[in-house]
């Protein structure tokens, strides 16, 4: 007895719609035409499994049952459950793998799209391989496709300093000046939005953003480091020494100029600086009053030697410092007696190592010789150098070098004469310390290389007063890309401001007010009126007028000059010239003989005998001899 398949059974449920209401409605003509297609198709199913059975095993009408649709497959069920070939389908389903094989097998030689071709996967294995060696070929992640100029100033720039989040740059140079650059608020004209001296007439040598962003520390020529926040407004100012204390670790601060300085990379408010004093010390930005630490280099000798660049490591623990004798002293923070290590000869002796540098995984120091040198130091084995280059030439106290945000290059910049070829900024693999690379900067020297981990992004300070900044718009994050974007905005004209006027037509004469002329007439009118537009008074030709003297006579000097001293007239005898004015005097005494009219005595001049008298009176002794 065959069991009724599932559109049978819901055909003829009690719960299906009533027949009546079917035959009302219409319905029956569907219904019948349905279960004849679903009985043609139980037909077909069953003779195509007695075609399979003879040929084929269990697993194969599996594959036939799976292969069906979702309704075929519920009927064939329900026929096979029914059918008398139920013994081979006895026991628990066949293992997958058993089950997949000739499926596979069977779609192969019947049923089934092609393979893919093989030469897709040789495509994509060669993708792989492109980026592998992009991984590999540290040059490819170089960002320098775009670069963009900031107009700084017309003197070097010696100072480069930007944020942890890669929002503000600050630049500063021998002009005394600091900058303020915002990408956010920046459009294509590239304009700062602040400048100030905040070291008053002092060469600025260095500039750098606090960890948390929000204090820079400069250092300049003076013996005073300051910290200013970000829109520049003073936050401390170190202390200044007392120069006459022989021992510097008893004096409260520098006592000479400054070389550089650095924040601590962990606690927030610590930072060094080191000066021609021969002294590194550490200070808090709570207590401006005295140092935290002082580090005193000295020579193998025990003598003072002056450092002329250092820096914390990258987790605050040691203290690296290049001095002038051409030694590297490195401490550690919380000991300031003995130097941890001691590289004496790592550069030229009298040379200003002008950099040290430790790399992102703090095993690695970098050095910029004054010797034209760039050396790279294992902290782990400080006994001699891992690498050194020569060839690099630089004129300037900090020129600076940095690592890579991968930690697998080494970049610096070179100096050159005015005039005798371009700056550039060369690469150094870290690995192998071989020159992969190099870009033109401009026809001055390349004091300042930034590069930024975060913006992915390279900043250059040049001795011709421009900061350069170099990106990739795919390698590279904000920054730069921010302002390029952006139109530059057109310059405001003035807006002159004019008086509401209130229209009356049927007012009385006495209350109308004058029509109201052109603005831009009355603004010519007015440029005309030297009262209105305040024209300044032109300056006096000749003499001079209006109580005002003339270009030769602006002060006392020149007018007596021109009035009084230049007199040419000429007295041959002076007597003569006195007395000419003896009778103008004695009838209008004006000067002198007013105010002594009263004490004068009156003047009585000598009597004059005349020769004839005088031969009168000689002696007859002359007279005959004569």
């Amino acid at each position: 007895m065959e069991r009724p398949g599932p559109s049978e059974v819901t055909g003829s449920d009690a719960s299906g719609p009533d027949p009546q209401l079917a035959v009302t409605m219409g319905f029956t003509g569907f219904e019948a035409r349905e279960k004849e297609e679903e009985m043609n198709r139980e037909k077909e199913l069953r003779r195509q499994n007695e075609d399979i059975e003879p040929t084929s095993s269990g697993s194969n009408v599996v594959r036939d049952c799976s292969k069906s649709s979702p309704r075929d497959t519920s009927s064939s069920e329900s026929e096979e459950t029914s059918d008398s070939s139920d013994d081979e389908l006895i026991g628990p389903p066949l293992p997958l793998k058993m089950v997949e094989e000739p499926v596979s097998h069977m779609e192969e030689e019947i049923i089934g799209p092609l393979p893919p071709p093989p030469f897709e996967e040789v495509e994509e294995d060669d993708d792989d391989d492109g980026d592998s060696e992009e991984e590999d070929n540290p040059v490819q992640k170089i960002p320098d496709s775009h670069e963009i100029t900031l107009k700084h100033g017309t003197k070097t720039v010696s100072a480069l300093g930007l944020d942890p989040s890669g929002a503000r740059l600050v630049t500063g140079g021998y002009d005394y000046d600091v900058k303020f650059w915002d990408f956010a608020g920046m459009d294509a004209s590239f304009k700062a939005f602040r400048s100030l001296q905040p070291c008053e007439c002092h060469q600025i040598k260095s500039l750098q953003y606090s960890n948390t962003g929000d204090m820079i520390l400069v250092v300049s020529g003076s013996s005073q480091a300051k910290v200013i926040d970000r829109d520049g407004f003073e936050v401390m100012e170190c202390i200044k020494g007392d120069q006459y204390i022989v021992d510097m670790a008893n004096t409260k601060g520098h006592t000479a100029m400054l070389h550089t300085g650095s924040w601590h990379p962990k606690i927030k408010g610590e930072f060094m600086t080191c000066s021609n004093d021969a002294t590194v010390r550490t200070w808090e930005v709570e207590n401006p009053r005295k140092q935290r630490s002082v580090f005193k280099p000295r020579t193998m000798q025990g003598k003072k030697v002056i450092p002329t660049t250092c820096t914390y490591s990258r987790d605050g623990n040691l203290i690296a410092a290049a001095c002038q004798n051409g030694s590297i002293q490195i401490w550690d923070r919380n000991l300031t007696v003995h130097p941890k290590f001691h590289y004496k000869q790592a550069h030229d002796p009298g040379t200003d190592t002008s950099c040290v540098a430790f790399s992102y995984d703090g095993n690695v120091l970098a050095s910029r010789g004054g010797d034209d040198s760039l050396k790279l130091w294992d902290i782990r084995q400080f006994n001699k150098p891992l690498f050194s280059a020569s060839g690099l030439p630089t004129m300037f106290p900090m020129t600076d070098c940095c690592f890579s945000p991968d930690d697998k290059l080494i970049v610096t910049g070179t100096s050159v004469q005015r005039g005798c070829g371009s700056g550039k900024l060369v690469f150094f693999e870290r690995r192998t310390f071989q020159r992969v690379y190099e870009i033109d900067i401009t026809d001055a020297s390349v004091v300042r290389c930034l590069w930024h981990p975060k913006l992915n992004q390279i900043m250059v300070g040049t001795g011709n007063g421009l900061a350069k900044v170099y990106y990739d718009p795919n390698k590279s994050q904000r920054g730069a890309k921010l302002c390029v974007v952006k139109t530059q905005r057109k310059a405001k004209q003035a807006e002159t401001l004019t008086q509401d006027y209130i229209i009356t037509p049927h007012a009385l004469p006495m209350f109308r007010e004058p029509r109201q002329r052109s603005t831009r007439k009355q603004l010519e009118k007015d440029r005309l009126d030297p009262l209105k537009s305040h024209k300044p008074e032109p300056p006096v030709a000749g003499p001079g007028r209006g109580g005002r003297v003339g270009t030769h006579g602006g002060t006392l000097s020149s007018y007596i000059v021109k009035n009084i001293a230049l007199d040419k007239t000429d007295d041959s005898n002076p007597r003569e010239a006195i007395l000419r004015h003896a009778k103008a005097a004695e009838d209008n005494p004006y000067w002198v003989s007013p105010a002594y009219s009263k004490t004068q005595p009156k003047t009585m001049f000598a009597q004059v005998e005349s020769d004839d008298e005088e031969t009168k009176n000689e002696p007859e002794w002359k007279k005959r001899k004569i």
